[in-house]
């Protein structure tokens, strides 16, 4: 089964591109700001972890030594831990290493020697050397002095290549870390984690429903306005294609829509007087051939040979009557009968019945209701059209309905000799017979499948023949289902 990504309609398309230029514009934002948030909050980090230590500093050479340690506790928190020992955390810096602008630091500490860097380390060395410094303290003599260095794995200046080759592999993160020179030669520690804002947050996703939501109201609205048209044109040409009268369309919409509507009126407009033009010309030349005919006929009573007046009634007779059937056909097809729903198995039923009263064998199967838009009158004189041919070439008839969701098929079996494979559109033509006798009674004037083929066209659907396999011709109608009004 084939996954569709896009829409089939005009508006999901549409809305969908929305949304997705809408996304991919939003995560290049949250990109964007996250990274120039994530900068500004490290700068801001630095800044207090500096100014922070660089108060301490001048705090803890002013106080008592006995309290030094208690201060240095207070200053501390779960994020930042200062702590004062005999080594720097940070090795030996060259003169031009600028972590983190020299100059400002010097300015912050009032000349004192500071070393200050930035550097990813492992997550779970960060927690070791906090909590072994927790314990250190714990363990200082009465005189606030600590009688051991900083524990194991502790890192100093010198062990700054192992903790590398410690932490390889596992992921890092940014530590901030500052030594300051004491007066006393000693140093004041910092570090402290640096926060990482994630690239998400509630604001930006409310915000991007919110825009979300805003686009689809809106693309929804402009889109129903220009498929509105659309639609009413589609509807129209399904309409127009089954032989319904339709009225002209508003000229609505965008402008390319609107001359779209424009050039299906025209082009309605026209077919539409062909039609009638062709209809009328039709019309007045059988309704014309009648009078010279009948004066024919009437000329021919007066030849002495009664052969010879045999043969020119005969072959008057012959035209009056194709006269007839072309006026009846032209009739029909000016008639303007409208579509209305109907029972199509009744209406097959109904046919069927007909012949069946008058005793010829045709039997129907089928559902037992079938319901479509129809014009049943014209319907009903193709059905009959077939089966007629179906029982004078074959003897009976076989009429079988069935329906799928877009379409009913009709299809009339007979036993008959068939037609031969290259005639089988060629019957289609007005006054084409096989039947090459001229007993009117046997082969009609040839215009039965042609009005059949012109009705069902009319709904929008087609006649065809073909020869069965067993024997016999089979004519098929498929009509269609959808009404094609919205």
């Amino acid at each position: 089964m084939k996954l569709r990504l896009m829409p089939r309609s005009l508006a999901g398309q549409l809305i969908a591109l929305l949304l997705g230029a809408l996304i991919v514009g939003q995560m290049l934002s949250v990109v964007y700001f996250a990274m120039s948030r994530r900068d500004a909050i490290e700068q801001a980090t630095r800044e207090q972890v500096l100014a922070r230590a660089a108060a301490l500093v001048r705090l803890v050479d002013d106080v008592p030594a006995d309290v030094e340690e208690r201060v240095v506790q207070a200053a501390s928190t779960n994020r930042v831990r200062y702590t004062i020992d005999p080594d720097p955390l940070i090795g030996p810096q060259a003169p031009d290493d600028d972590a983190f602008a020299a100059s400002v630091i010097r300015d912050a500490f009032d000349g004192r020697e500071v070393r200050a860097e930035v550097r990813g380390r492992p997550l779970q060395e960060f927690r070791d050397r906090r909590d072994g410094r927790r314990e250190a303290e714990e363990e200082r003599d009465d005189d606030g002095r600590r009688e051991r260095g900083p524990p194991d794995g502790a890192a100093r200046g010198a062990g700054g290549p192992e903790r590398d080759l410690a932490g390889r592999g596992r992921p890092l993160i940014p530590v901030v870390s500052v030594s300051a020179r004491l007066a006393d030669g000693r140093w004041l520690n910092a570090e402290t984690i640096l926060p990482r804002p994630s690239l998400w947050a509630w604001p930006m996703a409310t915000q991007t429903l919110l825009v979300a939501a805003g686009i689809v109201l809106v693309a929804a609205f402009m889109v129903r306005r220009i498929t509105r048209p659309l639609r009413d044109l589609a509807g129209a040409a399904d309409r127009m294609g089954r032989g319904e009268t339709v009225d002209a369309l508003p000229e609505t919409g965008p402008e390319e829509v609107r001359r779209t509507v424009q050039a299906f009126n025209a082009m309605h407009d026209r077919v539409r007087r062909f039609v009638a033009d062709r209809t009328r010309m039709l019309a007045a030349i059988s309704h014309d051939l009648r009078t010279p005919l009948t004066s024919l006929r009437l000329r021919a009573e007066f030849v002495d040979d009664p052969e010879v007046r045999d043969r020119i009634i005969e072959t008057v007779e012959e035209m009056s009557r194709m006269t007839e059937a072309t006026l009846a056909f032209a009739r029909d097809d000016a008639l303007a009968e409208d579509s209305h729903p109907t029972d199509l198995a009744a209406l097959v039923s109904a046919v069927a019945d007909d012949f069946a009263d008058i005793g010829h064998p045709v039997t129907v199967e089928g559902p037992d209701k079938l319901e479509m838009p129809l014009r049943p009158v014209s319907l009903r004189r193709a059905l009959r059209n077939l089966v007629e041919n179906a029982i004078r070439y074959g003897t009976s008839a076989r009429i079988h309905v069935a329906a799928t969701p877009t379409e009913a098929i009709i299809t009339v079996d007979d036993d008959g000799p068939g037609i031969p494979p290259d005639r089988l559109e060629e019957v289609f033509e007005p006054f084409v017979r096989l039947e090459t006798s001229r007993n009117l009674d046997t082969g009609g004037v040839g215009l039965g499948l042609s009005t059949a083929r012109s009705i069902v066209r009319r709904h929008g659907g087609d006649l065809t023949l073909a020869n069965r396999a067993e024997g016999g011709l089979r004519a098929t109608i498929r009509l269609p289902r959808a009404t094609g009004r919205g």
